[in-house]
């Protein structure tokens, strides 16, 4: 049964300013069954392809809580625990399992990296993608590929990852974010109308997009790049698997 909700409650979502973040100090203000909602979190929530943050949470008497998922409802981050979850009101503190965030934000940012090159080189809008940790798949509108593509593609992702470009995050006020086209990649805006603030990704002096999740701090953390497999998934919809190797 889910608690009564207050209105103005909302979880400040610590991720979206600081990715580096590993752990975080919170009040859980409501539970449900076996899912809590943090009045802050380090957690990443599921969305735009990314998977969510496993990890911990802990009480102050030594009682740990395993994390299996992490969803976005409303303006609340709900966490799945096993086992019975704190009442509200308990102070916890959340840790992610840093290992697998590092690796999706390396994953992350290589698909920014491979939808910049491609934008840049071709002109060409991203239809759809997913990932797991070193391993994505980005969909693009191409019919059919080009000539040599895995092969350029591979070299050019390759190098701006050995520039070692920095990568900021700002935000946009949803009029001003929208009036610039190029910070849309997608051929369909999936920007929800309630959204006010955008969060810009910037890979400075190679791609600026819209974007909601975690990424490395400059390209050069992100390893080496491998292009896996091309497929075609019917008439302007070609499929680039990619896998990603320490360097």
């Amino acid at each position: 049964m889910t608690a009564a909700l207050n209105a103005e409650q909302a979880t400040d979502q610590i991720y979206l300013r600081d990715a580096y973040q590993q752990s975080a100090e919170a009040t859980v203000v409501a539970v449900r069954d076996d899912a809590v909602a943090l009045d802050q979190t380090v957690f990443y929530a599921t969305g735009g392809g990314q998977p969510h943050d496993t990890g911990t949470l802990a009480d102050q008497g030594g009682n740990t809580w395993q994390v299996h998922n992490v969803r976005k409802e409303g303006d609340l981050i709900w966490h799945w625990v096993d086992g019975q979850p704190p009442p509200e009101g308990t102070a916890v503190t959340g840790t992610v399992d840093w290992e697998r965030r590092l690796r999706l934000m390396r994953t992350h940012t290589a698909l920014h990296i491979l939808c910049g090159v491609i934008w840049n080189e071709w002109g060409v809008l991203v239809t759809g993608g997913n990932m797991e940790p070193l391993a994505a798949r980005m969909d693009f509108e191409f019919s059919p590929l080009p000539e040599g593509f895995a092969t350029r593609v591979t070299e050019l992702v390759n190098a701006e990852i050995a520039a070692d470009r920095p990568i900021a995050v700002s935000f946009l006020e949803r009029s001003v974010a929208l009036a610039d086209p190029e910070l849309i990649r997608t051929k369909v805006n999936l920007i929800p109308e309630w959204v006010t603030d955008i969060r810009v990704v910037d890979i400075v002096g190679l791609d600026r997009q819209a974007d909601g999740g975690t990424h490395v701090a400059s390209t050069g953390a992100v390893g080496r790049f491998e292009i896996t497999k091309t497929e075609s998934k019917g008439k302007g919809n070609k499929r680039v698997r990619m896998v990603l190797h320490d360097a």
